[in-house]
């Protein structure tokens, strides 16, 4: 018999975890978010009314957008949103939302967060918690330890205690049956960062799966960096754990590569980055038994192309080496149909003050705003669901 296809577009099953009301909640957001003029000076207006603590400032957002991307404040209120997904079988991933900082009581004081977060999933059968590196340690660090110059005996004790910081992060995820999702960041950084996860993979995934690399699939060489990952993985006898993105700093990286006249390490289109993602996800899908792979897409095409790929090779649907997942808030119809089908999928549920998040948020407002004169993906499916509920 041939395989029925996940319809992706059935809104029923994609926001059936939403009220009427908060359904109508998010489509006036959305249709808001669906204005480029009023996304680009209302961000600019919301990072400042939140930095100068302006009278109701914190309230407006956090009752809209943070409402609609973020799970909470804290872990304990995120946990309502954490259940609600859960009683839709969406598993939940731990994502401490504020930006890097830049001192040492800043980083122990982010690394404590992550124990927290940990201590908290295992409390609450949640499997994934996040960090950031550079959360950890100093950007210009990190930066100086890629571009090969000499280090001062100050700065060798600086990124020691870095490394210890993300040593106790793994480890105590490890003990308390934890996976760890360390994030991509800037081409620049992100050597330094890939040494420093691939000693903790060799630490600690030798039995399964804990610590997971970021690869972002819009850089010219996410291909060979996947191929080169797994040769090593194998050298050393440990199983690779593998998050793909197609990835976050597109303008950052071509500007700076411009400014700096190198090579744009990013590809020249989306096809491009489309093609490289879906390669590096059958590699990956390929060798399961060897590796854990996270694909972390909002794309239709690419997620199918899993689900079909281990649907046609037999591989049970909640096999712990295969996960989805989309960031809370976007790409419903995307994640409740891979539940409701039985894979494992999960959200990235980003919580912490409302002044830290608003970063985050500004990002996500400005990634659903429209390009063309169409209304977003997402504007549209909502409306499609108002429309079957006849709202």
């Amino acid at each position: 018999m041939e395989k029925q296809q996940i319809d992706f577009s059935d809104t029923q099953i994609a926001f059936a975890g939403k009220s009427d009301k908060a359904l109508k909640e998010t489509a006036w957001l959305f249709s808001m978010m669906n204005q480029p003029f009023l996304v680009k000076w209302g961000s600019k207006l919301a990072m400042k009314a939140v930095e100068w603590n302006l009278p109701f400032a914190h309230q407006v957002v956090k009752n809209t957008i943070f409402k609609q991307f973020c799970g909470g404040t804290t872990l304990l209120d995120s946990l309502p949103n954490i259940e609600h997904l859960g009683h839709f079988q969406v598993h939940s991933i731990l994502d401490y939302g504020a930006e890097a900082k830049s001192s040492e009581t800043d980083f122990n004081w982010t690394m404590n967060e992550a124990l927290r977060a940990i201590d908290f999933a295992a409390r609450h059968k949640i499997p994934f918690v996040v960090i950031k590196i550079s959360g950890l340690a100093r950007f210009e660090l990190l930066e100086k330890m890629q571009s090969g110059n000499e280090w001062t005996e100050a700065e060798q004790k600086e990124y020691f205690n870095a490394s210890k910081r993300a040593d106790a992060i793994c480890h105590t995820a490890r003990d308390k049956g934890i996976m760890i999702l360390i994030d991509a960041e800037e081409s620049w950084i992100q050597e330094t960062i890939d040494k420093m996860v691939n000693i903790l993979m060799a630490r600690y995934n030798k039995d399964k799966a804990v610590v997971f690399n970021t690869l972002q699939m819009y850089r010219n060489d996410g291909l060979k960096q996947l191929q080169a990952a797994f040769q090593l993985s194998q050298a050393q006898n440990y199983i690779l754990g593998v998050k793909l993105v197609r990835g976050a700093y597109m303008e950052k990286e071509r500007n700076r590569a411009e400014e700096l006249d190198y090579p744009s390490p990013i590809n020249p289109d989306k096809a491009t980055t489309d093609k490289m993602f879906d390669d590096a996800l059958l590699f990956c899908l390929e060798r399961g038994k060897k590796m854990a792979i996270m694909n972390a897409s909002h794309n239709v095409a690419s997620n199918l192309l899993q689900a079909d790929w281990m649907d046609s090779h037999q591989i049970p649907k909640n096999h712990p080496h295969y996960w989805f997942a989309q960031l809370y808030g976007m790409s419903d119809n995307i994640t409740f149909h891979l539940a409701a089908n039985g894979y494992n999928v999960a959200k990235y549920v980003v919580y912490g003050s409302v002044q830290d998040v608003t970063p985050y948020l500004i990002r996500r407002a400005q990634e659903n705003t429209a390009v063309t004169g169409d209304m977003s993906r997402e504007y549209r499916f909502i409306q499609k669901e108002l429309q079957r509920r006849g709202l």
